[in-house]
C-alpha cells in the first residue's frame, strides 16, 4: 500500500522533473522505477537496487542509456546514487526525503 506522504512527494518531484529542461522521458521512467522499487523496500532509505530489476521496470532496454540516467539523476539532485560495482550485490539509492534531511534539494 502507498502511504499518501510517500505518493504526495514523488508526485511534487515529477511535477519539478517536468520544468526542468534537462530530465528526458528516460529520466523520469527509471525514477519510477526506482519509486516502485522503493515502495517494494517498505520506504527504507537507502535501498538495494540491482540494474537489470530496474532496467525492466523502467523500460530501458540500453545499459548506456541506464547508466547516464542514474549518473544524471544523482547529479540534478534526484536521488543520490552509490555504485556497488559488484554483480551480487545492489547498488544503493538514498531517496530525496533523506536527502532534505541532509541539506540536498532537488531543483
Amino acid at each position: 500500500m502507498i502511504i499518501s506522504k510517500e505518493l504526495n512527494d514523488y508526485s511534487e518531484i515529477i511535477k519539478r522533473m517536468g520544468k526542468d529542461g534537462r530530465v528526458l522521458a528516460t529520466h523520469v521512467s527509471l525514477f519510477t522505477a526506482l519509486f516502485i522499487s522503493w515502495q517494494r523496500e517498505g520506504f527504507v532509505s537507502p535501498f538495494a537496487i540491482t540494474r537489470k530489476t530496474v532496467m525492466a521496470f523502467s523500460k530501458i532496454a540500453s545499459i548506456a542509456t541506464y547508466h547516464k540516467c542514474i549518473k544524471e539523476l544523482d547529479e540534478y539532485g534526484y536521488i543520490r546514487y552509490q555504485p556497488s560495482f559488484h554483480p551480487a550485490k545492489g547498488s544503493l539509492i538514498y531517496w530525496p526525503d533523506c536527502l532534505k534531511a541532509n541539506g540536498f534539494e532537488a531543483i
